[in-house]
């Protein structure tokens, strides 16, 4: 999945003549904290809501750009999902613009859009089970792992690696297409690995629930 299949125009970018008041609205009406702005059809930065918040209601973007340094953060329309979080966390963002290869604004992905995508992907939607493993970096291995999980007849659908700060270890999170997992659970352990954490597919899919219920009441306040 790369930005140009998740790139969506639901949300206008701004222009010059658009007033903080204007800008302020969208970014209420659509519960985003920054908003691109666009002259031309060319990306010209990023505005946030904190900064606009030292402005007059009825100034113009322009006078915002003219006195403020705006922030170019864009992805082009071939970068990756994961380049795309990655980015929109470093810089703390609510939404990221996406350009093509002349800069041209194409459009907008927000953190909702990107929700929505791993929500609705197979590895989510397909019944299963989660078990989370805490490996030394240096032992790390996916081969090894998928080869422990197909001996007890499972496989996995999705892995993610976590890196826990000032450690040599790290979690992995597999979500494994079995519902009973407990064999596989004790094969673990019988390799030395330490078994962190598992859900049924109950479990993990309320866990999930609430926590993408508190996610969103965030993004809606």
């Amino acid at each position: 999945m790369v930005a140009k299949d998740l790139v969506s125009n639901t949300v206008m970018p701004l222009v010059f003549k658009d007033t903080v008041k204007q800008s302020m609205s969208i970014m209420a009406f659509y519960h985003l904290r920054h908003l691109p702005v666009v002259d031309k059809k060319l990306l010209v930065g990023i505005v946030s809501e904190d900064d606009l918040l030292n402005f007059d209601q009825e100034d113009s973007i322009s006078k915002y750009v003219k006195s403020e340094s705006l922030k170019k953060i864009a992805v082009n329309e071939e970068k990756h999902i994961y380049e795309i979080m990655q980015l929109m966390g470093d810089h703390k963002l609510t939404m990221i613009p996406v350009i093509n290869s002349n800069e041209m604004y194409l459009g907008l992905i927000t953190m909702e859009d990107i929700l929505k995508y791993f929500t609705e992907s197979s590895s989510f939607t397909e019944s299963g089970s989660i078990i989370v493993l805490t490996i030394k970096k240096r032992d790390y291995s996916l081969g090894e792992i998928a080869r422990i999980v197909e001996s007890e007849n499972g496989s996995i659908l999705n892995s993610s690696i976590h890196y826990l700060p000032e450690s040599d270890l790290i979690e992995v999170t597999l979500k494994l297409n079995r519902q009973e997992i407990n064999p596989i659970v004790a094969t673990f352990e019988r390799y030395n690995y330490t078994v962190k954490a598992s859900y049924s597919e109950n479990d993990y899919y309320h866990l999930f629930q609430e926590r993408f219920d508190h996610l969103m009441n965030y993004l809606n306040v």
